[in-house]
């Protein structure tokens, strides 16, 4: 058992990259693979400083405003938006405008995630992608704040409606900042030119260390949707984002049912931020300690069940007290544990990369097809109660919940096969001959998946 070492496989291969400056990078590595742990854990403390004030921020601000269009049809009900167009029925449900910003604006989700996860570890991803997500959460109550400044301050001005004047400002924002950005975001850690040499090859051998395996850019895209949809995580993954993608669909409608409540539209917009704003801290420290731990499974299931406590609670009554007391349960429960669902992913996929990236954008996609079905939840005809869809988000809820617990145990299953046959090969190695080992060369250790 002295005998036996445990490497990782380097250099990762990407596109874009010439063979001197592979060399260069790997040369690096080899010198990095010399350093003390201390020393490498000062180097690599530096290098992710680096990385996370040159990519959160910008992708940060830019999911901010991704949401803020998004959530600005929601608000739009409240002002007016079916009245001044002449909707009728579930019109406002089916408008194409939701078609036209599925276009644009979904596929800047999972790219964002992927981006993420080339350049973090395990342990750092979900954390990263909380804080992410939570530019999501406070676009919800900037949403509420900036949808009644512009109801209060704007409706009529120049002979528009409150509402035209909201798609306006929140989409001439969102282009200029999205083109600003093109020259912010780096690439992949192999192919950033800001980055010195050393950096690169730091920021390649921290992610191959994590995973016990290089990162391969050589497969197509076919070959990369291939193994991503014969690999059951996939599905697996896909069934609790749909099922929460449906019940998280009342942030869509969030406006609509606060607007039970019986205020004026003003204080409508302004009660729907406190929600978004309380959900914003819990996904923090939810991501934190499962990051911390590490661990998904019950920090996924526990605010799920959370969550399904306020459906039913709104499912049973229309008192302005609990059903308000249920949005905070909903949108925390939910939405508070949403980016270790995404973490997750992440961690199911280590790699290679391209199929990671597959079945980010698989598992997102198929999570999207509940928004075919979810608008027509809460049709004018249900309100105030709007029962139907409560009821329906709990029942999708407890699915979820019940996947987690499916994907944990076929998890932890993989990772008792992979202690048996690492025993093995332990076996095998300690009785091998000297030359043996020698040709063989050192043993790869198998990273484990999170539970």
């Amino acid at each position: 058992m002295a005998d036996t070492k445990f490497t990782t496989a380097h250099l990762e291969s990407v596109g874009g990259i010439q063979a001197p400056q592979v060399a260069d990078i790997q040369s690096e590595i080899d010198k990095i693979m010399l350093l003390s742990e201390e020393e490498f854990k000062q180097e690599e403390a530096k290098l992710l400083r680096k990385i996370d004030w040159t990519l959160l921020p910008a992708l940060f601000f830019l999911l901010i405003l991704n949401y803020l269009d998004r959530n600005a049809l929601a608000s739009a009900r409240v002002q007016g938006i079916e009245a001044d167009l002449g909707m009728e029925g579930t019109n406002f449900n089916t408008a194409i405008i939701r078609v036209l910003l599925g276009l644009t604006e979904s596929p800047y989700f999972p790219g964002a995630l992927f981006l993420l996860s080339s350049w973090y570890t395990k342990k750092e991803l979900a954390f990263r992608t909380a804080f992410l997500y939570s530019g999501s959460l406070l676009s919800g109550a900037f949403s509420g704040f900036i949808s009644a400044g512009i109801q209060h301050g704007l409706d009529g001005a120049l002979g528009l409606e409150s509402w035209r004047w909201l798609f306006i400002i929140e989409g001439a924002i969102t282009g200029v900042f999205a083109l600003a950005t093109v020259f912010i975001l780096p690439d992949y850690p192999a192919t950033t030119k800001r980055l010195s040499t050393r950096e690169k090859a730091m920021a390649v051998y921290r992610l191959e260390k994590d995973v016990g395996s290089k990162d391969e850019d050589d497969m197509t895209l076919v070959q990369s949707l291939k193994l991503a949809l014969k690999d059951y995580r996939t599905y697996m993954l896909a069934i609790i984002i749909i099922t929460k993608t449906t019940a998280g669909a009342v942030t869509q409608f969030f406006p609509t049912v606060v607007n039970t409540f019986g205020y004026n539209k003003t204080m409508t917009l302004l009660l729907t931020a406190p929600p978004y704003l309380l959900t914003t801290v819990l996904s923090l420290v939810i991501s934190r300690m499962s990051d911390r731990k590490p661990e998904r499974c019950f920090h996924l299931a526990l605010p799920l069940a959370v969550g399904m406590v306020g459906f039913i609670i709104s499912a049973v009554t229309t008192k302005t007290g609990p059903r308000y007391f249920s949005l905070f349960l909903m949108l925390g429960g939910l939405f508070g544990s949403y980016n270790v669902c995404l973490a997750w992913i992440s961690s199911c996929f280590p790699r290679p990369r391209a199929k990671r990236a597959a079945a980010y954008a698989i598992i997102n996609s198929l999570g999207n097809v509940a928004q075919i079905w979810s608008p027509y939840l809460y049709p004018k005809g249900d309100a105030p109660k709007y029962t139907t869809a409560f009821v329906t988000n709990s029942i999708m809820t407890a699915i979820s919940i019940l996947f987690c617990f499916v994907l944990r145990y076929c998890l932890a299953r993989n990772n008792a096969q992979m202690d048996r046959e690492e025993a093995a090969d332990h076996e095998a190695y300690a009785s091998a001959s000297s030359e043996t080992k020698s040709d063989a060369g050192p043993l790869v250790k198998k990273v484990r998946y999170i539970l």
